[in-house]
């Protein structure tokens, strides 16, 4: 039995998932930082991310506008179990494990981001490191900790068809352009 005053017990969250994305959105669409000012204040807590861009970066791509700042609108929704993990080491630094940054470099045809064949398709270091300094120049984060990010990301991800997300994403609002990037980095290298 855990006791009541012990750090690892929490209450239980008894508000509805409805209700949960209601708070995340409010914190989502807060004022969007800049990557360092985000990595200096990300906690290691589970929750929701949002990226954001100026409507000038991937402009084909619709995308929910931010409120406050509308030159602003939203690329991608994530959820992580540990925000700081999630954003520092996946995002901001391996192909491998971002689905964002395989996107990315996907769409990004014109800066030929090259890749190789480890045991799956990831950026050459060096384009690794070209991609980050991208991501730092034209990219704003916000994020939201929650107890359970799963169910709110899939309830946000359905309420606002973030372009670059594919799963959870109704058929109608999946962009081809997303889907053809995802399979161009995907076949960009195969194993010998």
């Amino acid at each position: 039995m855990v006791a009541m005053n012990t750090p690892a017990w929490r209450p239980p969250d008894e508000r509805s998932d409805w209700d949960r994305a209601e708070d995340a959105l409010r914190m989502l669409f807060g004022v969007p930082v800049g990557l360092d000012t985000a990595a200096k204040s990300l906690g290691r807590g589970s929750g929701v991310y949002a990226w954001w861009a100026d409507v000038s970066v991937l402009p084909d791509l619709p995308g929910p506008s931010h409120d406050t700042v509308p030159s602003l609108r939203m690329l991608y929704l994530g959820r992580a179990g540990n925000l700081r993990g999630r954003i520092l080491r996946n995002h901001l630094r391996r192909s491998g494990s971002s689905t964002l940054r395989r996107t990315l470099a996907g769409l990004l045809v014109s800066e030929n981001y090259r890749t190789t064949w480890t045991d799956r398709v990831v950026l050459v270091p060096d384009d690794e490191l070209r991609l980050t300094a991208w991501m730092h120049k034209h990219l704003k984060l916000t994020w939201a900790e929650q107890v359970d990010p799963e169910n709110t990301e899939a309830e946000l991800v359905w309420r606002l068809h973030p372009p670059l997300n594919v799963i959870g994403v109704h058929p109608d609002d999946l962009q081809p352009a997303v889907v053809a990037a995802k399979d161009r980095y995907d076949t960009s290298s195969r194993p010998a």
